[in-house]
């Protein structure tokens, strides 16, 4: 009779498990495979310099280059190059396992994770409490290899197109407690105080660089801390899936799984970079609506939302994001 009762509660547990999923999974995700073509923006390349010298100029601020032109990796000199390369893709959502850069598919893993949401005043009775939390993803996605660009040039990354991180699978991701005991020093930059310099980030990252030494902030859009998709400070669900995209790429820094590219280290190669460095990137929108032209088409980490022409997100099928992701590469080229 016990093991009749036991296999009936793991039956019933099974089904209700399956069911949890197959309701997740049910929630329509929208999405488009960025077109390398139209949703590029390719100012965002620019500005190419030569060691010091701006050899193709740009709209768009860009951090301080190797001042010299020669440069020397071993016993091999080069030229010192710097540009911007398109070479990852992030996506921001509220329904798990939907991938709005894959064309908006969705894959039901039988596991439930929970949906997101985006809450607002009005939601939460009229008060000023107005919160959001979303999974995301990391894809490794060189462009410029893939579309065989200049292929025989050393400074592009050479890899292919791979999903490389899922939060759905990361119980830090969902947990704040669990991920200050992963990153203690959690407790230290999500405070109150700390968050006051901030705004000083904040317009140096929307007017031009973000302040790297401000590295637990997020300018106008937050904190990098906690390290999770659970937002506090949801003002608009364009600044608040920024935040949550931000907050991934630092994330890939933290565990290793992205390096510094730019500056003098980075001539030679790669190196490790576990706080990371803002001024090293850039951000673009492609999904739903690709952000291809502008002075803030591709803002660094911090930069404030609010100066986009027109936004970037809308109800209902506007409200799966993805993200181009730029990097700053300084590069010594034989």
């Amino acid at each position: 009779m016990p093991r009749r009762l036991l296999a009936a509660l793991l039956a019933l547990v099974g089904l209700g498990t399956a069911e949890a999923a197959s309701a997740q999974g049910s929630v329509t995700c929208h999405g488009h495979f960025p077109n390398p073509i139209t949703d590029i923006c390719w100012d965002c390349f620019f500005p190419l310099s030569i060691g010091g010298f701006d050899l193709w100029p740009g709209d768009k601020p860009d951090p301080s280059n190797p001042s010299l032109p020669v440069c020397l990796c071993g016993l091999r000199p080069g030229l010192s190059f710097g540009f911007w390369e398109p070479v990852r893709l992030v996506d921001v959502t509220t329904k798990p396992f939907c991938f709005p850069n894959l064309g908006g598919i969705t894959i039901n893993p039988g596991m439930y994770v929970g949906n997101g949401h985006v809450s607002s005043a009005a939601q939460k009775g009229g008060n000023t409490e107005m919160t959001a939390q979303y999974q995301a993803h990391y894809y490794v996605y060189p462009l410029f290899y893939l579309l065989e660009l200049l292929a025989d040039f050393i400074c592009f990354e050479q890899a292919s197109f791979d999903l490389a991180y899922m939060t759905e699978l990361d119980p830090t991701w969902q947990d704040d407690t669990l991920a200050a005991l992963v990153y203690p020093e959690t407790v230290v930059f999500d405070f109150p105080l700390a968050q006051v310099a901030c705004a000083a980030d904040c317009v140096a990252a929307t007017a031009a660089l973000p302040l790297d030494a401000l590295f637990w902030c997020a300018g106008c859009n937050g904190s990098m801390y906690p390290m999770t998709g659970n937002i506090g400070n949801n003002t608009t669900m364009d600044q608040s899936m920024r935040l949550a995209a931000e907050r991934m790429v630092y994330k890939m820094h933290r565990t290793a799984l992205a390096w510094g590219t730019m500056g003098s280290q980075g001539l030679c190669g790669k190196y490790l970079m576990p706080i990371m460095k803002k001024q090293q990137y850039r951000l673009q929108m492609v999904n739903p609506v690709a952000a291809t032209s502008g002075r803030f088409a591709c803002q660094p980490p911090g930069g404030s939302t609010v100066v986009q022409l027109t936004s970037h997100t809308y109800p209902v099928i506007g409200e799966d994001v993805g993200y181009l992701v730029w990097r700053k590469r300084n590069c010594c080229a034989f």
